[in-house]
């Protein structure tokens, strides 16, 4: 049983979100698609609804807080639909494309879409390293979540960003000391701003590169 928009209203509160009734129901279509297909795709191992809404839909929707999230964006590894399609919420207008290796994610990301009745959300199955020699410079926000292998990551997202765009990264502070250290291009390609601490963890970071 999943909770309703006004138990999700009071779950992101402590985000500083502020959704309208629109989105709020959204939200709830969205987590109840995710707890259903959850029993039966490994989407997430996060099985209580009441902490979906916030280690997912809280964290991915408080890069709207500082982050424009101009242009059209890359959601890299999607899995879940997170950050991507939370982000859809409360930025309807943003033309997505979300790349996900995995056959069953995929289906459920479609299905997502088409019951919220997202519009300007493609599907890709093409990891970003191949999808990158077609579209370069193309989007104005990368992001990623849930992301490994960054050594080849960084590059291919590097190259499909805009030269005024952005990319964001949720990691642990100590996954982006280790990042600094063992993967070159991690500040040889971006310049990283000082990372937004995500309300009720203790680890968990926002990170914002720009091209250098």
């Amino acid at each position: 049983m999943t909770v309703g928009p006004s138990e999700i209203a009071r779950l992101l509160q402590p985000f500083d979100l502020t959704l309208d009734d629109h989105q709020l129901e959204l939200t709830s279509k969205f987590l109840d698609l995710l707890m259903r297909w959850n029993r039966a795709v490994n989407l997430t191992a996060v099985r209580r609804p009441e902490e979906a809404v916030t280690r997912h839909f809280g964290e991915s929707l408080y890069v709207t807080k500082f982050a424009e999230l101009d242009g059209p964006l890359l959601d890299v590894g999607s899995g879940a639909g997170f950050p991507g399609l939370a982000i859809k919420i409360l930025r309807p207008r943003t033309r997505m494309v979300l790349l996900e290796p995995v056959a069953k994610k995929r289906a459920f990301l479609k299905e997502v879409v088409r019951e919220c009745r997202f519009s300007g959300v493609e599907v890709e199955s093409a990891r970003v390293e191949a999808f990158s020699v077609g579209h370069s410079r193309e989007f104005g926000s990368v992001t990623l979540r849930a992301v490994g292998d960054f050594e080849s990551v960084l590059p291919a997202a590097w190259r499909c960003m805009a030269d005024t765009g952005c990319v964001y990264a949720w990691l642990t502070r100590e996954e982006g000391l280790r990042l600094k250290i063992t993967v070159p291009d991690f500040e040889r390609l971006f310049a990283w701003s000082e990372p937004i601490k995500v309300p009720l963890s203790r680890e968990r970071e926002i990170c914002t590169g720009r091209l250098r």
